[in-house]
């Protein structure tokens, strides 16, 4: 096996932790002696141990000895600096390994290439970039809030038939995409700190909008609730159920107090923001929930939200399926609802697109440059 083989391995594992480990990264390391792994790990939770040193103390379980002289590859910069948890570079030093292949540097300019640096001055040979590309994806959200502390990383999830359709004239959507494209989406919403929707979404599909994975616990994201007059049923499931994550109602001003104290009974959080031409300000509402520790963020909206946040420039990534099925009319409910642009030359051009299939459905994921070029401000 090759260095990219070992690496490739470590970024599986780091793929473990993905959605357990907010605010931190997902990390994933394997330790190698003479073509054999004899340790690997991942960083379970934030707060947990970091993968470098489940990895090494996998293999000093097994034969501490082998961990001399031996090899650990890692999908991002060993940590050189005292937190949660010790320096994982002191960890690799004791441990006697000879040599490190990381990934990517860490993205934190304060402290990007102080762990090769410091490995490299005690005399270990240190590999670095090593299939950086994919492990800067798998940390994609970690990335951009330690250079962007203002908002979260925002995907948009969409789904629709290949006339780009997301429901028929009557709203009937169950369903457009295949089970696989289903439980990918459950994946997507385990992956985000927060999961958000406008109210015609809520009032039409009274959705529970939790995180169902068979295969693992999933962690349930919080769930945003875009509902400018408070309009709500008190009895909705997001307001009812029993869930680890908050309910946020985000409202505009002058809503009834009597109501959103009914809501606070309840346990749900109603975060008032700011209202452009009687629509909520979704650059406003990013920095609020910013605010509130939310670092990622899924918009699983209908059309209208979906429009909106689009113009609003807070998307950094879209997932769009397609399902291979054509509506065939000009009275669905399209997946986009709201007005373009005149030019083709001022259409959101997706970058670093990739396909995947889910069933008899095709994924397609791309990223925007954030920009504020609003056709509206708000929902």
């Amino acid at each position: 096996m090759s260095d990219s083989d070992y690496m490739a391995r470590a970024l599986e594992l780091a793929a473990r932790g993905k959605g357990y480990t907010s605010p931190n990264p997902c990390v994933g390391a394997v330790v190698v002696k003479n073509g054999q792994i004899i340790g690997q790990g991942f960083h379970p939770k934030a707060g947990g141990p970091h993968a470098e040193v489940v990895a090494i103390d996998d293999a000093a379980v097994r034969n501490p000895e082998k961990l001399v002289d031996s090899t650990i590859y890692v999908t991002l910069e060993p940590c050189n600096h005292f937190g949660k948890t010790p320096p994982c570079t002191h960890k690799i030093l004791k441990a006697g390994i000879s040599r490190v292949v990381v990934a990517c540097e860490d993205p934190n300019p304060n402290v990007a290439g102080g762990g090769i640096d410091f490995l490299r001055e005690k005399g270990l040979e240190v590999v670095s970039g090593l299939m950086e590309q994919e492990a800067l994806t798998l940390i994609e959200d970690f990335v951009w809030n330690v250079q962007n502390d203002k908002t979260p990383f925002v995907t948009l999830k969409c789904a629709a038939t290949l006339d780009g359709y997301i429901a028929t004239r009557t709203g009937d959507s169950q369903w457009i995409t295949s089970r696989a494209s289903r439980k990918f989406g459950h994946v997507l919403r385990h992956q985000n700190d927060a999961i958000l929707i406008g109210s015609g979404t809520l009032h039409g599909d009274d959705p529970s909008l939790t995180a169902r994975i068979d295969e693992k616990q999933a962690l349930d994201p919080a769930r945003i609730i875009l509902d400018t007059r408070l309009s709500i049923q008190e009895n909705a499931k997001v307001v009812v159920q029993e869930s680890s994550a908050p309910t946020i109602i985000v409202t505009g001003p002058g809503c009834d107090p009597g109501k959103i104290q009914r809501f606070k009974d309840k346990g749900v959080q109603v975060l008032e923001c700011r209202v452009v031409e009687n629509l909520l300000d979704l650059n406003d509402l990013m920095i609020k929930l910013r605010k509130l520790s939310i670092t990622s963020l899924l918009i699983e909206g209908g059309g209208r939200v979906a429009a909106s946040a689009l113009a609003a420039g807070i998307v950094n990534k879209i997932c769009y399926f397609l399902a291979p099925k054509i509506m065939g009319g000009n009275d669905g409910i399209p997946v986009f609802n709201g007005s373009g642009p005149e030019k083709i030359k001022d259409v959101f051009e997706l970058v670093r697109v990739t396909t995947r299939q889910f069933g008899s459905d095709t994924l397609v994921t791309g990223y925007i440059e954030p920009r504020n070029r609003p056709v509206s401000n708000g929902i």
